[in-house]
This record gives C-alpha cells, structure tokens and sequence, in this order.
C-alpha cells in the first residue's frame, strides 16, 4: 500500500451558512467517512486547518503574513489515506463530505524517501 494525502479545498462559506445542527450533521458524515476510508477500526489520520498562517521564504529571512488567496484556493485541512495506487485514491476520495458545499479535495501520493 502506498500513502496519499488529500488536501481540502474550499467549502468554507457555505458551511458557515449552516444551523448548529446542520455543522453538527455535517461533522458526523465527516467522522464515518473517515472510518470508512481507513484500513482498518480507527479513522484516518487529519485534521482540519486554521485559515491564518505564515509563509517563509529565504531561509527564514522574509516572512509574511498569510496565505492570502481566494477561499475556494485555501487548502482546510488534510487527511492520510493508504491505498493500492492513485486512482484507488481517487476512488476512496469519491463521496468525500467537502463536495456537499461545493469544496474541492485534491489526492497527491507522499514519495518515500
């Protein structure tokens, strides 16, 4: 098996639209997903993002506030998924919850080093 990660994308402004209850329902779709993409009784590992950060450049010489690009370009969170190769991948990510309010998930695979 060979590690993937999925990075999130978007979603963000319709989610806030939603009642207590409707996040709150949303946010178990989110936990069963996880289970069921897992290999095995534990979710997989992730974890959703602060939208604030830094960015470094040079070595640690200039550091700005940031990112600073458009909501839908801004990656939430992130999850690590094991599968037989890429497009198993892709095909895991289908019925992901961040398509439910219009969010984009991209799959990329980690390089052993």
């Amino acid at each position: 098996m060979k590690q993937f990660l999925y990075l999130f994308r978007g979603g963000d402004e319709e989610y806030a639209r939603q009642s207590p209850e409707q996040m709150q329902a949303h946010m178990a779709k989110w936990g069963e997903w996880m289970l069921k993409i897992s290999q095995n009784d534990q979710p997989v590992p992730g974890l959703p993002l602060q939208a604030e950060g830094k960015v470094v450049y040079n070595g640690g010489e200039t550091i700005t506030d940031g990112p600073f690009m458009e909501g839908k370009e801004l990656v939430g969170g992130y999850v690590l998924v094991e599968a037989n190769d890429l497009n198993h991948a892709v095909e895991l990510s289908k019925d992901c919850p961040i398509f439910e309010f219009g969010g984009s998930l991209e799959v990329r695979e980690a390089v052993e080093m």
